[in-house]
C-alpha cells in the first residue's frame, strides 16, 4: 500500500483536511474505525486481484482442467457402482 493510498483512504474516512491529533475523543475513534475498515477493504481487494491474476495463468488453467476431468471421471464411474 502506497502513501498516496493511505492519504486517499484518510480522505474517504472523513479525515482529510482535519488534524486528527487535535480532534476530541468522540470524533477521533469513529474516524479511526472508518479508516481501519477502508484499509481492510483495500487490502482484501488487492489480495483478490493477486489471486485472480494467479488463476489466469495458463499453468493454473491446465491444473484446474486436470482436477475437473479427474473429478468428472470419478463421478461417472461412481454412477455405475450405485
Amino acid at each position: 500500500m502506497t502513501q498516496q493510498d493511505i492519504i486517499e483512504m484518510i480522505g474517504e474516512a472523513g479525515g482529510y483536511g482535519h488534524n486528527t491529533c487535535e480532534q476530541n475523543e468522540k470524533s477521533f475513534y469513529p474516524f479511526m474505525e472508518r479508516f481501519a475498515k477502508l484499509v481492510e477493504e483495500r487490502a482484501a481487494a488487492k489480495e483478490r486481484e493477486a489471486c485472480a491474476k494467479t488463476v489466469e495463468t495458463i499453468k493454473a488453467y491446465r491444473e484446474l482442467e486436470k482436477v475437473c476431468f479427474k473429478f468428472a471421471a470419478k463421478t461417472i464411474r461412481a454412477r455405475g457402482q450405485a
